[in-house]
């Protein structure tokens, strides 16, 4: 590809360390249907003529075909995917492959192909989220009326519906698609036409190029587009924030799956044992998600410590992109996917959930606001409702047990009616606000979630509707 102005080949050491090719193989899709869009630019432009613009496009489309058919190894000493495609067109067409790169560098080549490349997967990793939001969903509609502890700071705080605590990490699940989808609008850039640094000396139609592959927009700066990652980078954060999120949603279950919580027992399918002791019962899939979540936040690392140092342009540096984005999609992809297996194996123990909420004082703050719905100031309520605490604690009853007498001697504005106030039920069920813990802002939320999906559906049909017309130029 480059060997006009060298005497000798590349050292065989030195190819084998500077290739890319067993990572960007990857890319071999997008990198074909992209150079058929250059070919027809070039003949769009009357820089080749029609039957070498055909006979690229038809050996371009067949390489793809044979590829995906397995008639064609994908492999080879070549430098990168780009090589290997090219002297797979030249085997097969000759001469004609040689006008293929006019006008083009491997800079632009790469670029354009793995945008691409994230567009589709970045909508697809969006899908596999909504898919486990889904199942969240539903196991939330099934849990609304059991009331489990909430926690803050690992302490019992205040009961909740257990429907509402899964639905937190749903929530979290709708925003990582959300991330994702920033991601395609910061991907959907053009950057084909930029040549190498300075852009194309032929007259090259960018924006027809542009709708042929499904971008929305060109890049505006040659040396900008051929050296820019920050789509890779934003990439790699989402799928790094969204197992984040998946890794404290799986370290909370290995903890209610001790014996010490209890809030959980695991199905035999989504369990492990112990080689040693026979009683164990591991929940060794979240801990591994727990574990995956570092993996991709490393890789997040490794692109910004790659970008922070180079100059503008172009720089082989970027060749290390591609494995730090396809790895922290492959992670995120796979945990989603166990994880979605892994609820399915989790029982709820309702009972256990319902005796650990009914230890303790979690209601305390019922009894404050009880004190301030009767024109107590909350800070002299909070004090009141402490005191009260205090004699729980040392009578070991819950707040619905003491008599009301004790509640009377700590503030007078306390009545008989205190003691349903601090119930369990009627505690959460007086978090009636949107987003509150109580059982219709819970359906709602619910109903909410689902519209949510929906939306998340149609936007993830829209991307994959457009990729598959851009997929239709190698057919």
């Amino acid at each position: 590809m480059w060997g006009g102005r060298f005497g000798e080949p590349l050292a065989s050491e030195l190819l084998a360390y500077t290739t890319s090719f067993p990572v960007d193989r990857r890319l071999l899709r997008w990198d074909v249907i992209g150079s058929i869009a250059h070919a027809r630019a070039l003949h769009d432009a009357a820089v080749i003529d029609p039957g070498d613009a055909d006979a690229i496009v038809r050996g371009l489309a067949g390489i793809l075909r044979d590829v995906e058919a397995g008639s064609l190894e994908l492999g080879g000493p070549h430098e990168d995917v780009h090589s290997f495609i090219e002297a797979a067109l030249y085997a097969r067409i000759g001469p004609a492959a040689g006008r293929l790169h006019t006008g083009r560098s491997r800079n632009d080549q790469v670029a354009t192909a793995f945008r691409l490349w994230v567009k589709e997967h970045s909508a697809d990793l969006a899908a596999e989220a909504a898919a486990l939001a889904t199942r969240i969903g539903d196991r939330a509609e099934d849990t609304l009326d059991v009331i489990v502890p909430g926690f803050t700071h690992l302490q019992h705080a205040q009961p909740v519906r257990l429907a509402h605590h899964l639905l937190a990490y749903a929530w979290m699940l709708v925003r990582d698609i959300g991330r994702l989808r920033a991601v395609v609008v910061a991907a959907d850039a053009l950057p084909l036409g930029s040549g190498a640094i300075a852009g194309s000396g032929f007259p090259l139609d960018r924006h027809r190029t542009a709708s042929r592959l499904g971008f929305s927009r060109l890049s505006e700066n040659s040396i900008d587009a051929v050296g820019d990652r920050d789509f890779a980078v934003e990439a790699a954060f989402a799928a790094a924030l969204l197992l984040t999120h998946l890794s404290r949603w799986a370290g909370e279950l290995v903890l209610w799956a001790t014996d010490e919580f209890g809030f959980i027992s695991l199905k035999d399918r989504v369990a492990t044992g112990s080689s040693l002791m026979p009683q164990k019962k591991n929940p060794d899939t979240a801990e591994l998600v727990r574990a995956k979540a570092a993996r991709a936040a490393g890789q997040v690392t490794t692109l910004l410590t790659l970008l922070k140092g180079l100059p503008s342009g172009y720089n082989l540096d970027l060749q290390e992109d591609k494995a730090a984005v396809f790895d922290a999609f492959d992670t995120a992809r796979a945990s989603l996917r166990a994880m979605g297996v892994f609820l399915d194996g989790v029982e709820f123990n309702a009972a256990r959930m319902g005796d650990a909420a009914r230890r303790g004082w979690l209601t305390a703050t019922e009894a404050a606001d009880y004190l301030v719905r009767r024109g107590v100031p909350f800070r002299e309520a909070h004090d009141a409702a402490g005191r009260i605490v205090r004699i729980a604690a040392e009578r070991d009853v819950p707040l619905w047990e003491l008599p009301v007498e004790s509640y009377r001697a700590v503030h007078p504005a306390f009545a008989e009616d205190v003691l349903h106030a601090v119930r369990l039920e009627a505690s959460v069920e007086s978090k009636r606000v949107p987003g509150g813990t109580a059982r219709q802002p819970v359906a709602d939320q619910i109903h909410a979630l689902r519209n949510a999906l929906r939306a998340a559906d149609v936007w993830h049909r829209e991307v994959s509707e457009t990729l598959r017309r851009v997929a239709a130029l190698a057919e």
